[in-house]
């Protein structure tokens, strides 16, 4: 994922306005205004670093020396250092919290994910593993970017990516079928359609209207075997990517994958972060 940097650059600002208020009043009654220092940031667990990018971003902008040891995607273990910043003391323990709250994010989702696909390819799974748009307000890019870090796919980011035909969209349209052609009738052809379903036969139904992906909501593994043959007698497998939601686990995963669906997606690989451990330590006065 790409976003130009003044971009990001002013969404970490924002992150950071929040967090300060009208100013760091602990670090102004104790910290010199003119001390220069130099202060590495830690590693406390081990896994997948996430965050660099913006960490350093944010350093700059704020016009800190940035020097990072490690890249996004990286593999580290518990005591490495992943990060040196120098410049003035107020600024480095100001931007702390921030800086160190979105690595700790981006990374535990990033370890998270990594440990996932891991346990697929092992098993010689062929599923992808995908995030969900389950995320806190304000932090939706930031989440899906330490998924693709972590090896995982980031399904949809905004609700103008794709069609997505929820329940609700199926009530008031009145059925699958009349869903989708509506949604097909009223969006681009560069707009691919996706249903959610609760039954096999709807799974059935939504791929004969046209739909591109079908997703098994709240299914468990048996019921998604008998979603997946019910295509098959219909000759309508291969017209669909069939994806798994609602119910799927780090512990149920391989369960799922066995059934042969094409895309897993779990909510807790954003709504349900473990954060990785990282401190900031000031080693030098400059």
């Amino acid at each position: 994922m790409f976003i130009p940097r003044k971009i990001l650059e002013d969404k970490l600002l924002q992150f950071l306005h929040e967090d300060v208020g009208q100013g760091d009043v602990t670090t102004a009654a104790v910290v010199p205004e003119e001390l220069t220092v130099e202060a590495v940031v830690v590693a406390k667990d081990s896994g997948v670093i996430a965050g660099i990018e913006e960490a350093s971003v944010l350093a700059e902008a704020l016009g800190l020396e940035g020097e990072t040891y490690v890249l996004d995607g990286t593999e580290v273990k518990k005591g490495e250092t992943l990060l040196k910043l120098c410049g003035n003391a107020q600024t480095i323990l100001v931007a702390e919290r921030t800086l160190l709250n979105l690595l700790s994010r981006m990374s535990g989702i990033a370890t998270k994910t990594r440990r996932i696909v891991q346990q697929l390819q092992g098993r010689k799974a062929t599923s992808i593993v995908a995030a969900t748009r389950k995320s806190a307000p304000g932090l939706l890019y930031f989440d899906k970017k330490a998924v693709i870090v972590g090896g995982g796919d980031p399904h949809r980011l905004h609700l103008d990516d794709m069609v997505l035909i929820k329940d609700n969209h199926i009530v008031l349209a009145g059925d699958v079928a009349s869903a989708i052609k509506k949604a097909k009738a009223g969006t681009s052809f560069t707009k691919k359609v996706e249903v959610e379903v609760t039954k096999s036969a709807d799974a059935v139904a939504a791929a004969k209207a046209g739909a591109d992906i079908v997703m098994l909501d709240n299914f468990n593994p048996a019921q998604a075997r008998q979603a997946v043959s019910a295509l098959k007698r219909a000759g309508l497998r291969d017209k669909v990517i069939l994806e798994a939601s609602g119910g799927i686990s780090e512990e149920t995963l391989l369960d799922y994958a066995s059934t042969g669906i094409d895309v897993l997606s779990l909510g807790e690989l954003t709504h349900s972060v473990k954060a990785f451990n990282v401190s900031l330590e000031i080693i030098r006065v400059l």
